[in-house]
């Protein structure tokens, strides 16, 4: 775990000795120094970690080499920040504690969120030029801090620490999975469906052999799956032979086979006979055996993909309607092992299916009283729907008091894992194979309130500014920490919330991991939160001004309002000018604050990457001319008006949303960098014409949103088809036809929103040529078109399609057509006539059909 913090470490002073080398003069060694010192002690602590040593001593050593990490980065913070300031002539100052006063934390209340991070130290303005003699002496001490570490690991902890665990912890956990292998349950509450269909594919009659990879969350089930798929009676009779083995992060594949030969008893006579046999023998011996046999295998708790890859070999595919199950929590591993793969997700219980689990744990054939009720769906709803932490709840309740009940629902985390060593270890055991910047990804995610709707574009930007994603001459840091987030997704650590067109638009953390979120976190001293409540709405008005003097080297600011309660910012009030003083503000987000103006002062927000004045209340705001002089601004979020001096902004990757008039002002060339643009029309100035060349040179655009009133118009379209590299193409106003090559034209797009009031003439055989495109949103009055009409092999790759037409009658679609279809919708009450086919499609899985 401490690995994580180590590593950033190590990255940031590797990031000072190759950027700011210049600057660190006579300490530059002194700091190389101390990076080296560091990576050794890296190598340990990851060792240390991969056996799962643990102990008093060791964690007390990982506390001080922890606090050293930190401190070596705020020693260096503080003076860059001197180097930085030093034209403003600006001085940093100790915080009266003899260091910079680290801090990081979230203030949660019921109207806003507030994200502080990293208190790097105070500054106060003067004209005292960079010590660097003193900046050594705080190197030297730091240096000397470590040599007694690196002493304290000498004399305390003996030489063979790594491989020690296993005499002890390590086989308790073995134990611990092994028993869980084959705990199978008669009546699986809310498996019916998954057992019902993944029975059906054991019993079929497909002669090749068939892969099927049930993956998710751990403790969501899977083993229990397995086990009762494995243990079915029709499901064994069907086969010559069956094995189970269950894998360990630690495993060799020489091991694994001896086990499933094991399994598969008459193989070989005597244990001694096949403890003598090679890698390759026993491959040999295996598929020998099952070569004219029908056999079913479960690998249970795969993590590397390689595992069959390295297994199948000795699984001979002999057309006998052969079966190997794998359990996984990584998607990768689920689809990716084989090319015939059956994959199947398995899902979170149910609020009625948990509550239905827990009453047969804690209650047997018993029925609760009111109180037990009460409180037991409270704490019932705290599991999120992951079955083992509702089974150890129910059986940690079922001989408690209700004295104990509430006891319990009071210290509800703590004590679960207290009494379920199980689930502690299904949940850091994924934790702890994360390298350390999905480590730190993971942390950073225990700042938000429990059960929050996390939008995955903020959430980028959060962890860009935090400077939680390393950066990459080839790519945008955006991208890499899109990734991030992705790989989460895939590690089961994070749970898709919503879809929006393809894209992954929100998600959530399990209460669970986030708990655990929260104590790792907490452990590394990586953030702390506090609960704080208010009386009124008054809130921002009065924590601004202590928060400006207290904070002034934040990183982050992140306030937002309830959609339906005022901040005490109320419309046509600007930020305080204090705002300014936050001069290290990397993000500044003040969302549905009803804002529309912003003080002068905000030039001082030098380092600025993104400001987010995203709201609900439909405000239009007038940026300052001083924006122009943000050189750092990668998103300008919000509802902008007026005049913008955004045209030097050549770091600026989104714009969002600006008046059209205001981007008709604007000479975007230098833009060269924007990657998504949302424009749209003030209903107070309607008639506006928007013209496309506007955007011809934007040459990196990805999505782009152009919403017309009716009254306005577009100018020409040519230009829009230059751009090659769309992916999002959305359109709203008058439009008669379609250029004819679209498939030239636009390649690369994938998702198309058209909103237009009367076209001439069908649009499909224009649309359908397009090669990517997979969503298609068509929105329009139908007073020349009523039909709209499909050809065979159109649209290849489209995967949902959306239709909202006034006067349409009815759609056709050729055999051959949209073959990779997975959604479809018109509105509920429309008379449209539509193929069958069509009429079968389901909507996609937590689809947002508005486009964000």
């Amino acid at each position: 775990m401490a690995d994580a913090i180590v590593s950033f470490a190590v990255k940031r002073l590797g990031d000072y000795l190759i950027q700011r080398a210049v600057f660190l003069g006579e300490v530059k060694n002194k700091v190389a120094w101390v990076k080296k010192e560091l990576e050794w002690m890296l190598c340990f602590i990851e060792d240390a970690e991969q056996e799962q040593f643990d102990g008093r001593l060791f964690r007390q050593w990982l506390s001080d080499i922890t606090d050293i990490a930190y401190d070596i980065e705020d020693v260096l913070d503080k003076y860059m920040l001197r180097i930085d300031h030093d034209g403003n002539s600006n001085l940093l100052q100790e915080d009266g504690r003899g260091n910079s006063g680290r801090k990081h934390g979230v203030l949660l209340a019921p109207i806003i969120s507030c994200i502080f991070h990293k208190e790097s130290g105070l500054f106060n303005k003067g004209k005292n030029k960079v010590d660097l003699y003193r900046i050594g002496k705080e190197i030297e001490a730091l240096k000397y801090r470590i040599n007694d570490l690196s002493r304290k690991r000498e004399l305390f902890f003996p030489e063979n620490i790594v491989g020690i665990s296993r005499e002890g912890k390590g086989r308790t956990l073995k134990q611990i999975r092994k028993a869980a292998s084959f705990a199978v349950e008669e009546n699986l509450i809310g498996f019916f469906d998954d057992a019902d269909r993944l029975l059906t594919i054991l019993r079929d009659k497909e002669e090749k052999r068939l892969l099927i990879s049930v993956y998710g969350m751990g403790g969501l089930g899977k083993t229990t799956l397995a086990g009762k798929l494995y243990h079915d009676k029709d499901v064994k009779s069907r086969y010559d032979c069956c094995a189970w083995v269950s894998v360990t992060q630690d495993y060799n594949i020489q091991d694994l086979l001896q086990r499933i030969i094991k399994s598969f008893r008459n193989i070989v006579t005597t244990t001694e006979e096949l403890e003598r046999m090679s890698e390759d023998d026993l491959e040999r011996c295996l598929h020998e055996y099952l070569r004219q046999r029908s056999y079913l295998v479960v690998i249970d708790d795969v993590w590397q993909k390689e595992v069959w890859q390295s297994l199948k070999r000795a699984f001979p595919d002999n057309n006998t309607g052969s079966r190997v199950i794998i359990t996984t929590r990584e998607k990768e591993v689920a689809e990716r092992s084989d090319e015939r793969t059956h994959v199947h997700k398995l899902r979170f219980l149910t609020p009625e299916e948990s509550w239905q689990l827990f009453c047969k744990k804690a209650f047997g054939n018993s029925k609760p009283n009111q109180t037990q009720e009460m409180l037991g769906r409270e704490m019932v709803e705290k599991c999120g729907g992951l079955p083992l932490a509702i089974v150890v709840l129910g059986g940690l309740l079922s001989k408690m008091t209700l004295r104990e009940w509430r006891m319990v629902r009071n210290q509800f985390w703590q004590l679960l894992k207290k009494d379920s060593i199980e689930i502690s270890y299904l949940l850091i055991l994924s934790f702890n194979k994360l390298p350390y910047q999905l480590k730190l990804c993971f942390l950073y995610l225990g700042l938000f309130p429990e059960d929050s709707e996390l939008q995955i574009e903020n959430l980028i930007r959060l962890l860009v500014a935090e400077g939680l994603i390393p950066q990459d001459q080839n790519r945008v840091m955006e991208d890499v920490a899109k990734d991030n987030l992705d790989e989460l997704m895939n590690r089961s650590l994070i749970n898709v919330d919503k879809r929006c067109w393809g894209r992954t638009a929100t998600c959530r953390v399990h209460h669970l991991l986030r708990e655990l979120a929260v104590e790792k976190a907490r452990e590394l001293r990586f953030l702390h939160i506090c609960d704080m409540l208010y009386e009124n709405s008054s809130i921002i008005e009065r924590q601004f001004a202590p928060l400006f003097k207290r904070y002034s080297c934040l990183r982050v600011l992140h306030i937002e309002a309830s959609e339906y309660v005022g901040t005490g910012i109320s419309t046509g009030q600007s930020v305080p000018k204090e705002i300014g003083e936050l001069s290290h503000l990397k993000y500044l987000g003040l969302m549905n604050a009803q804002v529309n103006v912003l003080p002068s002062s905000i030039v001082n927000l030098q380092r600025l990457e993104t400001l987010d004045l995203s709201s609900t209340f439909k405000t239009y705001l007038e940026l300052p001319t001083e924006i122009s002089r943000l050189q750092e601004l990668r998103h300008l979020i919000g509802k902008f008006k007026g005049s913008l001096e955004i045209e030097n902004l050549i770091n600026l990757q989104t714009l969002k949303v600006v008046e059209v008039e205001s981007w008709n002002k604007i000479n975007p060339d230098k833009l060269v960098n924007l990657r998504e643009l949302h424009i749209e029309e003030n209903e107070g100035m309607q008639g506006a014409v928007f013209a496309f060349d506007s955007i011809a040179k934007l040459e990196k655009l990805r999505m782009l949103s152009v919403k017309l009133l009716d009254g306005s118009s577009f100018g020409s379209l040519q230009p829009l088809f230059d751009c090659t590299c769309l992916e999002d193409l959305r359109l709203s106003g008058r439009m008669k036809k379609l250029p004819g090559d679209m498939r030239a034209i636009l390649p690369n797009l994938e998702c198309l929103s058209l909103k237009v009031p009367c076209p001439v003439e069908d649009p499909m055989p224009v649309l359908e040529t397009l090669p990517n495109l997979t969503f298609l949103d068509l929105n329009f009055n139908s007073v020349y078109v009523k039909k709209l009409f499909c050809k065979a092999q159109g649209f290849p790759q489209l995967e949902v399609l959306q239709i909202d037409s006034d006067g349409l009658e009815e759609v056709q679609v050729e055999d051959g057509a949209m073959p990779m279809l997975r959604g479809f919708r018109i509105p509920a009450n429309s008379s449209l006539r539509i193929p069958e086919n069509l009429r079968s499609i389901p909507l996609p899985e937590n689809c947002n059909w508005n486009f964000y």
